[in-house]
Parts: structure tokens; sequence; C-alpha cells
């Protein structure tokens, strides 16, 4: 006979469950996470029934402890009473977990748990169990490239490789640790940006993957980025405390598929070239991987019309960093953008940083000029700058919101100090949405 752990702080759903299950499984009730993991360590039952939110331990923060300590696939399903919550375990393991909405029904549960069970078997009757990350809870390296594998040749979709950004000196400054603790918490995080019949996996460190079915939009993927970088920050303030001084977020190298290929090892080392696309544009955004047309014998594919009248307008190289622009062509694109707000409610930001002399100091003017290269240096090809008047870097920053906005400046001020010229000269700055 099966054996299955419930987990419930509410006696009245731990009892009624258990009435449920008792004809048909053995059954061992706890009423906290605490509870659930000694029980799970003498009895090791094949499933998981708790409560989503709980006191001190949630179900998700139990399944996860679990997967970690026993490093192995543990059915589950999770009750809710809430429709939103139902987001939290998006992409945890679509083959063995399962969730239930508060109150429900006999039979509905009886099923749920038997539908669990069913996917389960089915998986290991037909493969070589997949293996997780026992930190945490994600496939690891092997399982990630199998799955993705298997999904990619069969569906179209986007492959992620995400890198977390300046993730040693959260280990060098907080201790290891700490790390295991955020490492453990983006996987979360992780979960949260995919759906779950989606994949997502650690390839080891601090380094991600995650394909995505059916995405082929690269506002979408923009979005799950975004999400990614705010709620990284958030948490790793939450960790170590609203001082942390260290430039914080993800990077991500992403493709689709079937457009640059239909096997992993194909996609993944586009992926990564990518990646390291995205880490030389300044970190915490994306780089998407496209490849130039060609024919079958290497020549370049026509194009039509409007695709030349769209490289006439282009520019010839995009090259890295910000698009600096004369102040004319800044003033063009800032009121542009004024009536872009308006419609599509965007938060982009105007900002004017000031430079200074210190005391003695001389040559304005470069430093003017070197502050502004610093700057589109570290900014996205998305971003414009210009320089107004002798002592002024206007910037445009689309669609950044205040926690991206500040981690932004934070890295552009960093940099500036990097060049021996700042010790001279002072810059300050204001900060504006664009309305």
């Amino acid at each position: 006979m099966k054996k299955i752990l419930i987990v419930d702080d509410e006696k009245i759903t731990l009892g009624m469950s258990k009435h449920i299950l008792d004809l048909d499984y053995e059954t061992f009730c706890a009423t906290s996470g605490k509870d659930a993991i000694r029980i799970y360590k003498a009895e090791r039952p094949d499933m998981i029934l708790t409560n989503l939110h709980m006191p001190e331990m949630s179900g998700f923060e139990l399944l996860s402890t679990l997967q970690h300590q026993y490093a192995e696939r543990i059915p589950a399903i999770f009750m809710t009473a809430s429709e939103d919550e139902e987001k939290e375990i998006k992409g945890f393991d679509a083959k063995s977990v399962n969730l239930v909405r508060k109150p429900f029904r006999a039979d509905v549960l009886a099923d749920k748990v038997e539908e669990v069970f069913a996917r389960v078997k089915k998986v290991k009757g037909n493969r070589v169990p997949t293996e997780t990350d026992p930190m945490t809870g994600l496939y690891n390296k092997a399982s990630s490239q199998l799955e993705i594998g298997d999904m990619c040749q069969e569906v179209k979709g986007t492959l992620m490789m995400i890198d977390i950004d300046n993730f040693k000196l959260i280990n060098d400054n907080y201790s290891h640790n700490m790390g295991d603790k955020i490492l453990i918490r983006f996987a979360e995080i992780v979960r949260a940006a995919v759906r779950n019949n989606d994949i997502a996996g650690r390839m080891g460190g601090d380094e991600f993957i995650a394909f995505c079915q059916n995405v082929t939009d690269e506002e979408i993927i923009a979005g799950k980025v975004r999400f990614m970088n705010e709620e990284l920050l958030k948490s790793a303030r939450e960790f170590v405390g609203e001082d942390l001084n260290i430039s914080f977020g993800v990077s991500v190298g992403a493709v689709m598929a079937p457009a640059e290929g239909t096997d992993f090892l194909t996609l993944y080392r586009k992926a990564d070239k990518a990646l390291t696309a995205a880490k030389q544009e300044g970190k915490h955004g994306y780089n998407l991987y496209v490849e130039d047309k060609k024919d079958k014998n290497g020549k370049g594919v026509p194009v039509s019309n409007i695709e030349q009248e769209m490289q006439v307008l282009g520019e010839s190289s995009m090259g890295k960093g910000a698009y600096k622009v004369p102040a004319g062509e800044f003033k063009t694109i800032y009121r542009f953008l004024t009536r872009v707000g308006q419609n599509y409610q965007k938060e982009n930001r105007f900002i004017i940083f000031t430079i200074t002399s210190k005391k003695g100091a001389k040559k304005l003017g470069d430093a003017v000029s070197k502050f502004a290269d610093s700057l589109c240096a570290s900014l996205r090809n998305s971003d414009v700058v210009t320089l107004n008047g002798k002592d002024k870097v206007e910037l445009i920053l689309l669609e950044a919101e205040a926690l991206y906005c500040e981690m932004v400046l934070e890295r552009v001020l960093d940099s500036w100090k990097k060049q021996e010229i700042s010790e001279k000269f002072e810059v300050t700055y204001e900060v504006q949405l664009i309305r």
C-alpha cells in the first residue's frame, strides 16, 4: 500500500484529507514543516499532500527542502484556497506535482492523487528517472539537456541561459551560506518566471537554464528578464539588508527554436554566445541570438524592398552600449516617448547628469565627454544619450522601473569611479519619469 504524508496546520483539513485517503493509502499526518521532515525521514512516503501556505515553512519550502536533502523527485500535491497562489508552483515539476483548491470534494482529491501517481509511473517506465539538482530542486545539468533536448525537437519556443551577475561578490562579502540561500531563492524565482509545462534547470554554480514552450515574442522574453532581475534584487536585499552595495541581477542569453535549430547542443552554444553578449552590453539584461541570413552557398539572401528601406533607416552598425545622438535628435526621441508613455504606460525615465569641477580641476569638457563614453558603455543598446551644454549629459532609460533605474545608476557611477579623471570631478543627477 502506498504511503501519503499529509501536512496542514488546519486540523479540520488535516482530518478530512486523512479520512478521504485512508481507504486506499497508508497516511501520516503532520501539522508543520518541521514535523513533516521528521516523518518523511522515518517513513519515506510515496507522496506529500501539503497546504501551500503555513506558518514558519510553506509547502513550497518543505518540498524544496526535502528534494534538496534527498536529491530525488518527490510527488506532491499542494492544497490552496486562492487562484493567485497557483503561480507559485508553476515550473516546479509538471510530471510529479499537482494542485487542489480548498474546499475540495473527496472524489476530486482522490482523482488528483491517482493522476500524479500515474504520471510518475509513466515517466519511470519509459526512461531512466530524471535527477534533480540537490540544492535547488530544479533539473540538474544532465537532466536539463535530456528534457530540453526532447522538447525542442517537438515544439517551438525559446531557450534561455541565465547567469547571476556578480554572484561571487555575495560569497566573498556575505559567506557561502548566504550564497546558497540566494541560489535556492533564485530557483524559486525562475520557477515563477516560467510555466508548469516549461523546463527549468541548474547547469551548475550560478548558471541556470530554461526552455519556454511557444514563446517567440521578444517582449515576453524581456518581461521575464525584468521579473527575474527585480525579484532577485529584492530577495538579496531581504537577506543581507537594504545597504547591499553590489550591482546584483541576472544576464540572459536567448535563442529561439526551431528558427535557430532543433537540437540541444546547437541551441545551447548559440544561447551561450548571446549570454556573453548580454554581459558585454552591461549585464542585468538579455541578448537574443539571431543568425545572419545566408543561402546554402554562404551568400547573402536578397532582401525585400521594405527590408532594404529598414536597413537605410537603421544604423549601419549598432555597436555596444547606449545610442549616442546629437541634442536635436535626442529632443525628437524624447517627444516621441512622451506620446508612447501616454498610450502604453511604459516607465521610461529621463536623467540629467551634471559634472562639476572640484577645486583646482581643469578641462571640464574632457571630463564630460569621458563620462558620456563611460555612461554609454554601461547601458543597453536601447537607451539614448546626448551631451547638453558644457556640463550636462542627458539619458533616456527605456522601460526602467524604479528598482531597475536605481540599479543602473549604481552601475554607471561605479564605472565612472574607475576612471582616473573622476577624482577631480563630481557627478550629480536628477531622475524624472517621462509622462
